[in-house]
């Protein structure tokens, strides 16, 4: 006689609670042992989340996994929990990662690393039938890497692209030029802040777990999610047209202080609610439904291993990558005790400007030189030559802030300019104003660029080689002035000192 049993029933006659309370020891001392082992990378995780707008919602991810664990605690116990050797492959997947991010100096890289090398331990230690029951929850561990950052500038494009003919339909006269916007009131900028980067990357994160909670199908699921991501950014645009509307009306001050109060937790909670109530009536999820079914975890697994063996396995493989990184860490490029900017024919060396100053941000260089030269027509290039002996966390080459425009500068990125002779160009401005064109090159190992993430590359390349490590940022600016074609100019400079190639090696001291 067969005996047919509901999910309550088999999980109370399968349940291993003690099975289930030994692996997830075996797990807790895993991710302590890592997080020792990387603190350095916890802690810029926990100092990014408490300090940063764009990201504070990552505080929210582990309280919402131990949430969705909890949903589904009635069942777990009665799938069966076995390490499982396979999934070291993730643990070892997320220590290349990191070390590939720390031999580069890619932050991103190490935080993903070390969130990768979290999930492949829970993986390992809890087995690959609780894996699939608890899948989502271990996945929804991704949104503890801040990433998004790249969303920044096309959003800022967005946003002003879409706000120019709302203001013309209210019959405000305005003129953009990049991310500046100019009306009667006065000008403002679509700063990074105002892109509404922060909340597209916060509303992803959300909208991903409530596809998950309030849907079945796949196809509503990913529905949802475009609208909540398409709903933030029509709602951003729609509050700083309103921000250049109340100016119009009252004042600059007093619509951007009433933006100040709006934009944040309050703008947030509001586009939440507009998101939920645009899906609302499409959910398909029975509030009282299974998140899965234990009959079906049940099936015997090969590749099971002593839980000891597993923890053992995920320390040597977590141990060797920092270990090899910072053996790979000590090593730098010789360097001489001072450098100078060159002798460039045709430009000599002036006074640099005092009403409008300038100078690129490279804090963790080893040697740093900035100068003015001007020609026999008057025409004025700006010459910064940073130097590295190697690069790593808080001695990157190319970063956030780092290079021509550092964190919360006096200068505003305008717009971002084709490239010139291999580097990259934008646009700024000074308050005054006052516009520069400033073009940037690096030089590291065998190329020229400047494209950060061929730097990236490069560095990786030499580090793992026992290459040259030595780096060399240059950056030449030009004020726009009436007459003056800044372009031409920074290219005829560079030109006459040699190129890039023969900068750097005159700051390295290896010039021939």
């Amino acid at each position: 006689m067969t005996i047919a049993l509901d999910h309550r029933e088999f999980s109370a006659a399968r349940a291993d609670l003690a099975g289930w309370r030994r692996h997830a020891l075996w797990l807790a001392a895993a991710w302590a042992a890592i997080l020792l082992v990387f603190r350095a990378d916890a802690g810029d995780l926990a100092g990014i989340y408490w300090n940063s707008t764009t990201f504070g919602h990552c505080l929210f991810v582990l309280p919402i996994v131990g949430w969705l664990v909890w949903q589904r605690r009635a069942d777990l116990p009665a799938v069966p929990v076995a390490a499982w050797a396979p999934a070291l492959a993730i643990v070892a997947g997320g220590a290349f990662v990191w070390f590939a991010g720390a031999v580069a100096g890619v932050a991103l890289a190490r935080h993903l690393g070390l969130v990768l090398m979290l999930q492949g331990a829970v993986v390992t230690l809890l087995g690959i039938q609780a894996t699939r029951a608890l899948l989502f929850p271990i996945a929804y561990l991704l949104f503890l890497v801040p990433f998004g950052e790249f969303l920044e500038a096309p959003l800022q494009d967005f946003t002003v692209t879409l706000m120019m003919p709302l203001l013309h339909v209210v019959r405000i006269p305005a003129q953009v030029d990049g991310v500046l916007i100019t009306t009667p009131a006065g000008y403002f900028e679509v700063a990074e802040a105002c892109s509404g980067a922060k909340f597209v990357i916060a509303m992803l994160a959300y909208g991903v777990l409530a596809a998950n909670v309030c849907f079945v199908s796949w196809r509503r699921r990913l529905g949802f999610l475009g609208i909540a991501i398409v709903i933030p950014m029509l709602a951003n645009v729609l509050r700083a047209w309103g921000t250049i509307v109340a100016a119009e009306l009252t004042s600059v001050e007093a619509a951007t202080g009433l933006d100040h109060i709006v934009y944040g937790w309050v703008f947030f909670a509001l586009v939440m609610a507009m998101v939920l109530a645009a899906g609302w009536r499409w959910f398909d999820r029975d509030p009282d439904a299974s998140w899965f079914d234990p009959t079906r975890l049940q099936s015997p697994v090969r590749g099971r291993i002593d839980a000891g063996l597993a923890l053992a396995a995920i320390l040597m493989i977590a141990g060797g990558a920092a270990g090899a990184a910072h053996a790979i860490a000590e090593r730098h490029a010789t360097l001489p005790a001072r450098i100078d900017l060159p002798q460039v024919p045709g430009w000599t060396r002036v006074a640099v400007d005092t009403q409008a100053p300038f100078v690129p941000n490279y804090p963790g260089a080893d040697h740093f030189v900035y100068g003015r030269y001007a020609d026999d027509r008057g025409v004025r290039v700006d010459l910064a030559v940073a130097l590295y002996g190697a690069q790593h966390e808080g001695k990157e080459m190319v970063g956030f802030g780092i290079g021509p425009i550092a964190e919360n500068d006096r200068w505003i990125r305008i717009d971002d300019l084709p490239p010139l002779m291999g580097g990259a160009a934008l646009r700024m401005t000074h308050a005054g104003p006052v516009n520069r064109e400033t073009v940037t090159w690096n030089h590291i190992g065998a190329i020229v660029t400047g494209d950060p993430q061929r730097v990236k590359l490069e560095t990786l390349r030499v580090k793992l080689l026992r290459g040259d490590q030595a780096g060399v940022a240059v950056v030449m600016s030009a004020v726009q002035a009436p007459g003056i074609d800044t372009r031409a100019a920074i290219r005829r400079f560079l030109v006459a000192a040699g190129g890039i190639e023969t900068i750097a090696d005159g700051v390295t001291g290896t010039a021939k």
